[in-house]
């Protein structure tokens, strides 16, 4: 990376810069990308800044970064038809976090929708960095964690999407990212998973989905599987093994609904009783 840079440390370090702006002379949230964009290369003291950015229809892409013949200038692109602004606000930060983490390793960057929501741990990959890195930016861990004080659930994280100008999936993966609720978000069409995250402690319990090895249907007795219910914001409670066929015959966990015609998608989160593990017998 850039510099000793980290996703998380370079985003503090701007984050620290926004928050010494008396209130006065901005509002703190949501961030301006495109404004501190353009100062970056100045707040770095590098030869090399963000000189242009600008809204196209990029097929297959949701951003691209790249720099001028002679390298003196970069330029930001973001796919003008994505109509959520949260989404175009996402991708804006992930792409200035490819240029202060990477932009001296590879010449351009062309980002698609699953880039934005690689938020693995991985530190060898460079779309996971620049994911981190404007997670931190866009949602710092001081402010969002002040925001969640009631019981998490789609009211609430909708609440951090608005105060932050992000799409309700990525203020849902900032809060799977630090919680210690055992918790996933399952998104899913046609009756199957599309794809899945899952909170540490759900991970480490067996509570995930393989979406990316094979097709994984919906359970048929799940509220996301009932085609009369297209929103439970607050969740009902059910037996675990609805979803975990390997959990506690007694256990019951609660889940929440969202269904978006934008998308054509529904949206799922799933909490667990924090010590409940969902195995299977091998595993053990």
């Amino acid at each position: 990376m850039s510099d000793n840079q980290t996703p998380q440390k370079a985003a503090n370090r701007l984050s620290k810069i926004l928050d010494a702006i008396p209130a006065e002379f901005q509002k703190r949230f949501p961030v301006d990308v495109p404004l501190m964009a353009m100062e970056t290369a100045n707040i770095f003291k590098w030869s090399d800044p963000i000189t242009e950015i600008e809204g196209v229809a990029i097929k297959k892409f949701d951003g691209m970064l790249f720099p001028n013949e002679s390298k003196t200038a970069w330029k930001l692109l973001y796919n003008s038809k994505v109509t959520s602004e949260g989404r175009t606000r996402f991708t804006q930060a992930h792409e200035l976090g490819h240029y202060i983490l990477h932009r001296t390793m590879q010449n351009e960057f062309m980002c698609t929708e699953e880039d934005m929501r690689n938020w693995s741990a991985d530190s060898n990959n460079i779309e996971a960095q620049a994911d981190l890195f404007a997670s931190h930016l866009l949602m710092p861990l001081n402010d969002y964690r002040k925001q969640l004080n009631a019981e998490v659930d789609f009211d609430l994280l909708g609440h951090c999407a608005d105060r932050y100008g992000v799409s309700l999936t990525a203020a849902t993966l900032r809060w799977l990212e630090h919680t210690d609720d055992s918790a996933v978000l399952v998104v899913s069409k046609d009756g199957y998973m599309d794809w899945a995250w899952s909170s540490n402690r759900a991970f480490n319990a067996g509570a995930f989905f393989k979406t990316s090895q094979s097709a994984i249907e919906i359970p048929s007795a799940s509220l996301a599987a009932n085609a009369t219910v297209t929103h439970d914001r607050h969740g009902v409670e059910m037996a675990a093994q609805v979803w975990f066929p390997h959990a506690d015959k007694n256990s019951i966990l609660k889940e929440m609904k969202i269904v978006s015609e934008q998308y054509d998608c529904v949206f799922t989160i799933l909490k667990l009783p924090r010590s409940e593990k969902v195995w299977g017998p091998w595993k053990y």
